[in-house]
Parts: C-alpha cells; structure tokens; sequence
C-alpha cells in the first residue's frame, strides 16, 4: 500500500477567559457529520493551507503560509478576524501513514483580550461553543462529544490554566508539541522567522 503525503494545515486554538475571569475556555467547533473527515467531531477552527495562502516573498515556506491559513480559516469557519500577531506556535501534528486522509498541521494558540462574536456557516460547522478545557475533555470521556486525537491532547496540555497570563507563561516555556516526534513533515528551520 502506498502511504499518502500528508496535506499542509493550520489550526488556531483560540482561548479566552471566562466573564468572572476565574477560569479559561476554548472555542470549540462541530463539524457537519457528513462530512468525510472528522464528521460530527468537535474541533478547534482550522483546514487545509490553500496555493493563495503561500506568498512571493515566502520562497514556499509553510510556516508563513499556514500563519495566513490560519488567519483564513478561522474568519470563514467562525467569523471571527484575528491577527497573524496573535498567534503562538504550540504544535504540529502529522496524521499517522497508511490512513485514507493525513493532514500535518500548524498548531497555534490565539488568546483573545476582547469579547468576539462566532457566525458559523452552517454547512461544514454547524455548531459552536465556548468551554472550559475540563468540560470539554468530560465530555469526550462521558462520549457525548468526539475530540479528534490533537483536539483532546491540546486541551489536556491546558485544562489546568485558569487565567490567559498562567496560560501563555507555560506556552511559551514548553517545547513545541511535535507528533511523532521524529515527523519529517516539522521543518523548522524553514519557519522563516
């Protein structure tokens, strides 16, 4: 069987803190169960890295390219415009070989300061929801939601966060979450920045 290269992607995980500010939450999304990758699944906002997100200047560097998909993708799945500032690099996961569909995917975490207001389209999301991490990790073990692989680790990684400034202190003192560990679809050095 021959293995199937991966599609380049970008998801943004975006993080706010809760009215009371006593605790963190994640914007989740629900995926329309026809679909025929992670149908019905709850995800963060994210999708494949277009030819147009990748720019002249770029030389064909994924990072800069998945930043802009990024950016993209969380304007057309949740309608929310967000900055390619905003965005930390956390991860990069690589689907493993021999499935029908592998995507390797950027990672970002994206902290709001500011409230924002979610329009999803309908027809690839159809639902949205703003969680706390904990929640959200309850509900995949209590098997009323599905959280893809990356999806559930991600929460896991900052469930015990309850402020943005605890958050982002221990995002940027952790290595960069990459699966697995030796992908040779994580280039680094090509980041470009």
């Amino acid at each position: 069987m021959t293995e199937i290269e991966p599609v380049p992607a970008a998801t943004v995980v975006i993080v706010r803190e809760t009215d009371d500010n006593m605790d963190i939450e994640v914007l989740l999304l629900r995926r329309n169960s026809k679909l025929v990758f992670h149908g019905g699944h709850w995800v963060f906002p994210g999708g494949r890295i277009d030819e147009l997100d990748f720019e002249s200047e770029d030389a064909g560097l994924e990072y800069r390219a998945a930043l802009r998909a990024a950016v993209r993708e969380t304007k057309e799945e949740a309608g929310i415009e967000i900055e390619i500032e905003q965005l930390i690099h956390t991860a990069h996961w690589t689907t493993p070989p021999r499935l029908p569909r592998r995507f390797c995917t950027w990672f970002f975490l994206c902290p709001l300061s500011k409230p924002v207001s979610v329009v999803v389209d309908n027809h690839e999301i159809l639902e949205h929801r703003w969680i706390s991490p904990r929640q959200a990790i309850a509900e995949a073990e209590a098997q009323t939601w599905v959280l893809p692989r990356p999806t559930l680790v991600t929460l896991k990684d900052i469930q015990d966060h309850r402020n943005l400034d605890e958050l982002l202190q221990d995002t940027f003192q952790r290595d960069i979450r990459v699966f697995p560990k030796d992908s040779a679809y994580y280039r680094p050095e090509e980041m470009g920045c």
